[in-house]
């Protein structure tokens, strides 16, 4: 079990929006839409792995608030779990802008709106699951 990939997505609400961000053109899933976050490596927890990650692909500081939910998907043959987070960032990109690292642009939208764009896989996965989190909470 512990061979097993973990990763995290981020989702950051604002003004009933959430962020999303399209990946840089490389790599199987380049080009597609996705809810920030990445893997979670080595000594890593969930927690830690959002702020590093939105550290390292936004240069923002974020606080993971509570889990949404987790799912699986399969990636090069292997299986991964997707652990879902409602994070809060400390700036929403827009005065002062994100520093990009592995995306080409952001935006804040309507989480309806999420399947009119080319979303990756694995987040598309739990969609159902965080529009019934955002829903109960009163975020959308």
């Amino acid at each position: 079990m512990s061979d097993l990939k973990k990763s995290v997505a981020c989702i950051c609400t604002k003004d009933k929006k959430i962020l999303i961000a399209h990946r840089n053109p490389t790599g199987q899933m380049g080009n597609r839409w996705e809810f920030p976050g990445g893997k979670v490596e080595g000594d890593d927890t969930e927690v830690t792995a959002i702020v590093r990650e939105m550290h390292e692909e936004f240069n923002v500081k974020a606080t993971a608030l509570e889990k949404i939910t987790e799912g699986s998907f399969e990636h090069n043959g292997k299986v991964s779990m997707l652990e879902v987070y409602h994070v809060e960032l400390e700036h929403d990109g827009i005065q002062k802008p994100y520093d990009l690292t592995e995306h080409t642009e952001y935006k804040w939208i309507s989480i309806y709106d999420i399947p009119k764009d080319n979303f990756v896989d694995s987040d598309l996965s739990v969609y159902d699951k965080v529009v019934e989190f955002l829903e109960k909470e009163n975020l959308v």
